[in-house]
């Protein structure tokens, strides 16, 4: 594609070319942020992003793009043709940010459903609005608002919920929420009417509705820190239970990514050293998890704000006729040496034994470069040895962490777990889970070993083993 512009016949979005357009053929993954992707029946990866670019005005109706291999990315077009009369007109809108795409099963046959948030920076007049397609090429069709924001703050407290960030979350059960909110109130979870896709009977969208029924609130900040925290993420836990991923600060310097886990998808989640999510008395910089925050790696180029994460999950195919699990967190990133471009990255997602969720401290390089099976992941203790290139993502999110090269130890007691996870006991005492796998190092363009580990302080380490 050279330009592009868009024409809408009942729904359907055509790509055409248009001097006036921009030249997307080599955006491939830039101008990424918010993303959300989604595997079709066929094998094919769709993603979905928020409408904005670092070099150029805003083209409302949600990025779409595609892959064969979750590596290399073509931009297919935009879901809409622009930001949908009702959405626009509450919020003034001029495109849309953050959308999430899931897939329902109707009497019909497969159908997709996606959630996108119309506001404008800094507001809280906002809008979640929904729209849906027999497949994620399209064609979108708007259905409306699902729920709506206000300027609306009570005498306590830090406002109400912002109508941004959707979340679709389905239990086991069927049951589905819908996790959203940015900034001021922090997170919250309303119940969905999984055959509408709507907010469920007794929660009534709209602003007048949030005085009385806002959802669940699931995580908040303290004024202190502007109450920063949006785009969250629920998945379940293996063995029972969730998480829940949130990034933290500053969307374009020292934005960063934070886990917690809880019981149900309501909360309450906690984290590591069991402050809750909701806790504004604490010192709001150590409250959860950190897992994914500003970077460098000797050699590589500077990383900043991680964050704004989804999480893929599917079962791969392997050529037994069997199957892997795997799970992607999908995220997008700033240049350290040009913050206000931005653009997409994908991460291997892992779970220690005891079920807290690490990410890779390299970028996911492709199927024929990383290993899915974990009973080929590292068995015994001596993966743990050599020199390796650490990250401690917790250390100081504010600003682009240098990674740091030594070895692990000295580590005591330490117990191999199977299929990449281990035990062991840190010099001053903590208690430490890890998960040692296969990787590529992106800087020097090898095979190598990740390491993501957590102690019982909330502490992470994110390592590649160098050479």
């Amino acid at each position: 594609m050279t330009g592009t512009t868009t024409s809408t016949t009942a729904g359907t979005t055509t790509v055409t070319s248009s001097e006036d357009a921009p030249d997307t053929s080599t955006w491939g993954g830039r101008h990424v942020h918010d993303p959300t992707a989604v595997r079709d029946d066929d094998g094919t990866y769709w993603l979905f992003s928020t409408d904005a670019r670092s070099d150029g005005p805003v083209r409302g109706g949600v990025q779409v793009r595609r892959s064969a291999d979750l590596v290399t990315w073509e931009l297919h077009g935009w879901a809409l043709p622009g930001v949908p009369g009702p959405a626009g007109a509450w919020s003034g809108a001029q495109g849309l940010w953050a959308p999430e795409v899931v897939r329902v099963a109707t009497p019909a046959g497969p159908l997709w459903r996606m959630y996108y948030s119309a506001s404008t920076f800094g507001s809280r007049r906002s809008a979640i609005g929904l729209a849906d397609a027999p497949h994620p090429a399209g064609p979108w069709t708007d259905r409306g608002i699902v729920v709506a924001s206000a300027h609306l703050d009570p005498p306590a407290g830090l406002g109400h919920p912002n109508a941004i960030d959707a979340n679709v979350v389905t239990e086991p059960d069927g049951t589905q929420w819908l996790v959203y909110g940015s900034f001021f109130s922090g997170i919250h979870a309303l119940p969905l009417d999984a055959g509408t896709g709507f907010v469920a009977e007794g929660f009534v969208p709209g602003p007048g509705a949030l005085h009385e029924a806002p959802g669940r609130l699931l995580a908040r900040r303290a004024r202190e820190a502007d109450g920063a925290v949006e785009g969250a993420f629920a998945l379940p836990r293996p063995g029972g239970g969730w998480a829940l991923l949130v990034s933290y600060d500053s969307l374009a310097r020292s934005y960063h990514l934070r886990a917690a886990v809880g019981d149900a998808v309501t909360g309450p989640f906690r984290d590591r050293t069991g402050r809750l999510l909701t806790d504004v008395e604490a010192d709001p910089w150590t409250v959860g998890v950190p897992v994914l925050s500003g970077h460098r790696h000797v050699g590589g180029p500077g990383i900043l704000a991680p964050g704004h994460a989804s999480v893929l999950s599917e079962q791969v195919a392997t050529p037994d006729g069997g199957s892997h699990a795997r799970q992607l967190l999908v995220h997008h990133v700033r240049d350290a040496e040009a913050p206000t471009e931005h653009r997409l990255q994908l991460r291997r997602l892992v779970w220690t034994h005891d079920g807290w969720p690490l990410v890779s401290p390299q970028p996911w390089a492709g199927a024929d470069r990383e290993v899915d099976d974990t009973t080929r992941w590292p068995s015994g203790p001596d993966a743990l040895g050599g020199t390796w290139e650490q990250l401690d993502p917790g250390a100081d999110p504010t600003h682009v962490q240098d990674a740091v090269v030594g070895e692990l130890g000295p580590l005591d007691d330490v117990r191999p777990l199977g299929d990449g996870r281990f035990t062991w006991v840190a010099h001053d005492g903590a208690a430490v889970s890890a998960v040692v796998h296969p990787g590529w190092d992106a800087v020097r363009d090898r095979a190598t070993l990740c390491l993501e580990a957590l102690d019982d302080a909330g502490r992470v380490t994110l390592a590649t083993r160098l050479p």
